[in-house]
């Protein structure tokens, strides 16, 4: 880590400090597993993207239209942070339950599990519920993962969507311990969702509520505050229900610039029949 870096990761670091102790609340936004100049990654400790004192001192600023909230209770553990090997190391991607017949599949970004130069990335694993370096619902190895070829040959941002399946542990699938999302496909542009993720330089999720928008026919935008690097594959999560804490995930942080270069501002590919294709493959 550069001087640079650790003296940001310091500052964001002490920003969390205060939203624990009970300030107003931050978020930090789209991740990818590889670094690079545009997108946001957070394979790294601390992604330095965006976050400028300014940033930093408004990042403490509620702005109106949009929900956060540091505790991000909403998914009951749905939601999960993605590591190497084991909880020891960095996460730097987010993944989320999604129904299936299997009772064993997961839902992230492309860009989190496949480098369309190397292929799968290995000994990766799914810890929901993350938090503080406990593992309450466990750590779940990614067996399979399923990719639209249009990925795998050109990393095309408008699938930018994985399905991966997961090991059981003690008997039991992922869904029978947690639950799950439903998919939801053709949604249209402009819902109501809120998207949860783990931010590379916390070890909490963050949740953020707004209405999604078009970015083009096959890209979703959202606007949340200060997002920055470390939460690709986030799920947008809409007709949540309070009783049964899930929903429908109708998009992932990822697609357009892997989920984009603004800390404002996050992507993701639409959910349509591409989509619908894959994970009728994943689940086949």
């Amino acid at each position: 880590m550069t001087v640079r870096e650790a003296a940001v990761a310091g500052a964001v670091l002490a920003v969390l400090a205060v939203l624990a102790a009970g300030g107003c609340t931050t978020a930090a936004g789209p991740g990818g597993a590889t670094p690079t100049v545009s997108s946001q990654s957070a394979s790294a400790p601390a992604d330095t993207h965006g976050w400028t004192a300014q940033r930093l001192r408004g990042a403490l600023a509620k702005r109106p239209g949009v929900t956060r909230t540091a505790k991000a209770t909403v998914q009951n553990g749905l939601v999960g942070a993605v590591f190497t090997r084991n909880a020891d190391g960095d996460h730097f991607c987010t993944a989320s339950v999604v129904d299936s017949a299997g009772l064993n599949l997961i839902v992230t970004a492309a860009h989190c599990v496949w480098d369309p130069g190397l292929g799968q990335r290995s000994d990766l694993v799914f810890v929901p519920g993350y938090r503080d370096g406990e593992t309450p619902s466990g750590v779940w190895p990614l067996l399979a993962v399923s990719v639209d070829q249009a990925w795998k040959d050109d990393a095309d941002p408008d699938v930018d969507v994985a399905f991966a399946v997961v090991q059981p542990q003690g008997g039991r699938q992922v869904q029978q311990v947690l639950g799950a999302n439903r998919l939801g496909v053709d949604r249209g542009y402009r819902l109501p969702v809120k998207v949860t993720g783990y931010p590379g330089a916390a070890d909490v999720p963050i949740t953020c509520g707004n209405t999604t928008s078009e970015q083009s026919p096959t890209q979703l935008r959202i606007d949340c505050p200060d997002w920055t690097g470390g939460t690709s594959g986030s799920p947008w999560v809409t007709d949540f229900d309070p009783d049964t804490r899930t929903g429908t995930v109708v998009g992932v942080i990822g697609g357009y610039q892997e989920g984009g270069d603004s800390p404002d501002t996050s992507y993701s590919s639409y959910f349509g029949d591409r989509v619908q294709a894959l994970y009728d493959r994943a689940t086949g």
